[in-house]
């Protein structure tokens, strides 16, 4: 009994840490977007986008997806980031009813801009964690992540 004690204060320790990671990386996003202008579901919209173009444009539904968010928001959102100059939106030479998205120059030239100051943040937020450490650490967060959309599944549906 003491194992399972122990194995469940660790998993409440986690969930906390989690917790707070995520409450800090929000204030860091939202400080992020105030130096452009824009609000903070616009600038993850911004980093996915940036994230996931190869070259072709992305997806609204790639970046809804990516964000966990409504497709409409990003819609919404993406329509005011096109007329701030921040996104382009054409429509896809594959499909005409999807839009591809990227960033614009603009865009590209305000997130370089942050660069140094978003290597700076790195170094802190990441510090004491070489390559390696956080590629393993980066390995088991995406198994968690997996698990906690099965529980999360398992438990909507009443399993549990």
């Amino acid at each position: 009994m003491a194992e399972q004690e122990h194995l469940d204060r660790a998993a409440r320790d986690f969930i906390w840490n989690v917790v707070e990671i995520h409450s800090q990386l929000e204030a860091i996003h939202k400080s992020w977007a105030e130096m452009l202008g824009i609000t903070e579901p616009q600038w993850l919209i911004l980093m996915a986008v940036d994230e996931l173009d190869e070259g072709r444009g992305v997806s609204g539904i790639a970046v809804a997806n990516k964000l966990r968010i409504h497709p409409a928001f990003v819609t919404n959102q993406t329509k005011k980031l096109e007329a701030m100059d921040l996104l382009a939106r054409v429509t896809s030479p594959d499909d005409a009813r999807f839009l591809q998205m990227s960033l614009t120059q603009r865009a590209r030239a305000e997130i370089t801009g942050l660069s140094n100051k978003r290597q700076s943040l790195n170094s802190t937020i990441f510090g004491g964690l070489d390559e390696e450490s956080l590629d393993y650490l980066n390995k088991r967060l995406t198994s968690i992540a997996k698990n906690s959309r099965l529980a999360s599944q398992k438990l909507s549906m009443g399993i549990w």
